[in-house]
């Protein structure tokens, strides 16, 4: 065999070398390397495989791949992937930044900016109140019941057409079609643009447990109308209950969990409630899972964060004690479903955890994260702060695709306290909170607050009647 042959057969591991890794060759030598000579929409659709610091790595390569890397078609092919379609479709009317630039705002999330949303018309708003609930479905804000000085229920329903982007005020109009007798601590969730209410107490102290559907019809030239009606469910229902938590969790279905029943026993059972396909009647079912579970409790809140899972927070106890621990409840297994409480180690958190909180708000935004707002603590102190919780970080949970490569960094960014700018909310707990179709904004209204506020009932407790938008991207 001739020298020449040898040498030959050297090379040829050395070319095959290449064939595989074109990045070990000169970014001088882009023409001969063979990942250039790939399809632009090959390449795309590779580069979407991959997580955020994979694609940030490829783009350092060579000229060519740094400009497909850094085109603002792929990045909002990116944040359609990693948020999903219909927060990517919302945006796309209200968004003014580049996908690049939105998607690191939205991965650092350091700030959100506070509007005071003023009401127009002749109508004016909902008066103060605490303890009701405030939607967001067919484009508008929806707000029912709460309690108001002196103990007292209302039975109210208003609605506010939203739009898309940023408001400086809001035309409320008041529903007067069909409404459900007054309560406050009740639960209402969005499903399949349907209000579903349940429970709450009257200010006679009574628990219900009726359950209530609600319509919305928006016509920008007429005006809003709305309609309530009495859902059939049968023979079966949850125990009479209110301040308890409640989350739509896919298709057709809300799930409902404690609350305050039958002589102010604070409750911990589980219940789904089922719509049929033509949305007539429903079916409730009590789930029964594995243990352990959480505790008996009331003002906590519940909050679906994709496929089958769910995120409980917070509330008080049996002993009126108020909590911050944190469980998630998965139900991908009908027959097993289960809880398991979400340990957090403070020393893996450098701003720390969320302190112990009741009648807070905790809302799924944009980026797949849960932001946590306001509540109060056991000495009745309400609070303003925002904290953020990096939902992708958490190992538990079940994810397409992993964008953190090492677990100190993904602990690390698991809890943040987020600074709020503008016009900022009194502290506050009880309040209506909600987000629109993109998860950009969370809509704040009432709630109890601290200081002299008037209407105050005899107890001094405040009633608040401001509303605010919360913006979550800060424009350039």
């Amino acid at each position: 065999m001739s020298s020449e042959n040898e040498g030959q057969r050297n090379q040829e591991p050395e070319r095959k070398r290449h064939r595989i890794c074109p990045m070990a060759e000169s970014s001088n030598n882009e023409s001969s390397s063979a990942v250039t000579r790939i399809p632009l929409d090959h390449l795309f659709s590779i580069l979407l495989l991959l997580p955020i610091e994979s694609i940030l790595s490829f783009s350092m390569t060579c000229k060519k791949l740094r400009s497909l890397a850094d085109s603002d078609s792929l990045w909002e092919s990116v944040c359609r992937r990693d948020w999903g379609n219909g927060p990517v479709e919302a945006l796309k009317a209200s968004n003014g930044l580049p996908w690049t630039k939105l998607y690191q705002q939205v991965y650092e999330l350091d700030s959100v900016f506070c509007h005071r949303l003023l009401a127009e018309g002749g109508e004016g708003g909902p008066t103060p109140r605490a303890s009701h609930s405030l939607n967001w479905v067919s484009g508008c804000l929806v707000l029912f019941g709460g309690g108001c000085s002196g103990g007292r229920h209302l039975d109210d329903t208003w609605a506010a057409y939203t739009g898309n982007g940023l408001r400086t005020s809001l035309k409320w109009q008041k529903m007067n079609s069909g409404i459900p007798s007054g309560r406050f601590g009740h639960s209402c969730v969005v499903v399949d643009d349907l209000l579903i209410l349940f429970g709450g107490i009257n200010d006679h102290g009574v628990r219900q447990t009726d359950t209530w559907i609600g319509q919305m019809a928006v016509d920008l030239k007429h005006g809003i109308t709305m309609s309530w009606r009495l859902l059939d469910v049968g023979p079966i229902s949850p125990p009479p209950r209110g301040a308890h938590a409640a989350c739509c969790i896919g298709c057709r279905s809300m799930l409902v969990h404690g609350g305050i029943g039958l002589s102010a026993q604070r409750l911990a059972d589980m219940w789904i409630l089922q719509l049929s396909e033509d949305l007539r009647c429903g079916t409730w079912t009590e789930v029964v899972a594995a243990q352990p579970c959480p505790s008996s409790r009331s003002g906590h809140t519940l909050t679906h964060i994709g496929g089958t899972q769910t995120i409980l927070f917070g509330g008080r106890g049996n002993g009126f004690e108020v909590l911050n621990d944190m469980w998630l409840f998965d139900a991908s297994d009908e027959r097993h479903q289960r809880w398991t409480q979400l340990l957090f180690e403070r020393h893996n958190l450098p701003q720390g955890l969320p302190l112990p909180r009741v009648g807070h708000s905790a809302s799924l935004v944009i980026g797949r994260r849960l932001l946590i707002y306001g509540g109060e603590d056991s000495y009745r102190h309400r609070k303003d702060d925002f904290w953020v919780l990096d939902i992708s970080s958490m190992p538990c949970v079940r994810m397409q695709r992993s964008t953190i490569l090492k677990q100190n960094i993904m602990f690390r960014r698991m809890w943040k306290k987020v600074e709020s700018k503008g016009e900022k909310p009194k502290s506050r707990s009880f309040h209506g909170a909600c987000v629109d179709a993109s998860g950009r904004f969370l809509y704040v209204h009432g709630g109890m607050v601290n200081g002299v506020i008037q209407p105050a009932d005899s107890s001094g407790l405040g009633f608040d009647g401001e509303c605010f938008l919360i913006d979550l991207l800060l424009q350039p």
